[in-house]
């Protein structure tokens, strides 16, 4: 086991903290979603959640580091067996810090739009908040991934799809949930809200429009 930094400390804190306020918006319920943060960029160390633990009452203690390969270095705990896909995007966009949520909304429309191979989102103020995007008229495509329980096969697709698409700033996996980063953790955890908003106003509009037309029809 090695050292555990003030760097690591701290972010073990707020990574708990995120886990907190996520808990209590329900967009990781049960034992769903992971997290991590960059400890050290080089070596790259991750400061992650564990594995099967509720986000809502989650301790500093409990959040493990590991390495590159996904190995712990401190921590008792196994960390989250979607770790390949956090260290894949901490060196593909050089991200600070990774966030992985399960909301109802995100499950919907990543089943809903999975034909299309992603989600375009587009018109909505909220957009500004995304790092980079100065305009709503910025039209946002988020990719759309199969899931698979293959976590080296999966992370080669995350790979493949953050080449393909460099100016996205999140991914759905099919019925699973809402992956998205930052330089930072603070910008993460803006990111995830900002994508969990207009995810649920595009869910509600659009069911609001199904009703209405159901209406219309009698």
């Amino acid at each position: 086991m090695g050292e555990l930094t003030p760097t690591f400390i701290e972010l073990a804190r707020q990574l708990t903290a995120a886990g907190r306020r996520f808990d209590r918006r329900g967009w990781v319920l049960g034992t769903s979603g992971n997290f991590s943060a960059v400890v050290s960029r080089e070596p790259l160390l991750l400061a992650m959640t564990p594995s099967g633990a509720w986000k809502g009452e989650l301790a500093p203690e409990d959040i493990v580091q590991v390495d590159d390969r996904c190995q712990i270095l401190n921590g008792g705990r196994k960390p989250s067996a979607e770790a390949p896909l956090h260290v894949e995007i901490a060196r593909q966009r050089h991200a600070g810090s990774v966030l992985h949520t399960h909301s109802v909304w995100a499950t919907v429309l990543s089943d809903e739009h999975a034909a299309q191979g992603g989600l375009a989102v587009h018109g909505y103020e909220m957009l500004k908040g995304l790092e980079g995007i100065t305009t709503h008229e910025h039209e946002e495509w988020i990719p759309i991934l199969e899931n698979l329980q293959d976590m080296g096969r999966l992370a080669v697709t995350v790979r493949e799809t953050l080449s393909g698409h460099p100016a996205c700033h999140a991914f759905l996996l099919r019925r699973h949930g809402l992956y998205t980063w930052g330089s930072t953790l603070p910008d993460a955890i803006r990111h995830v809200e900002i994508l969990e908003f207009l995810l649920e106003t595009i869910g509600r509009t659009a069911e609001r429009s199904s009703h209405g037309g159901d209406q219309d029809s009698r």
